[in-house]
């Protein structure tokens, strides 16, 4: 059997003994600045994502648009069943 080892629980650390982070070691105001640019960064990339969007759904509907009037289209689309249309 396999002996059950005992769990060692972490001795709480203290602040103090903590080592100091980027966070911690800029002035607020740079702090601020650079979540300023992210923020700006993102809104920038959602921007053109919703621009790339609006452009493939543009050029799918003016596809659509283009088979609608096209006939070979129209006559391999519909259904050679005409015994519903008598």
């Amino acid at each position: 059997m396999v002996k059950k080892k005992a769990k060692m629980t972490p001795a709480a650390a203290s602040v103090q003994d903590k080592p100091a982070t980027l966070k911690d070691l800029l002035r607020p105001e740079i702090l601020e600045g650079l979540k300023a640019q992210a923020d700006a960064m993102k809104a920038e990339e959602q921007a053109k994502k919703d621009a790339e969007r609006a452009k493939v759904e543009a050029a799918r509907k003016a596809e659509e648009k283009r088979l609608e009037n096209d006939f070979a289209y129209q006559l391999e689309k519909s259904k050679l069943d005409w015994r519903k249309h008598k």
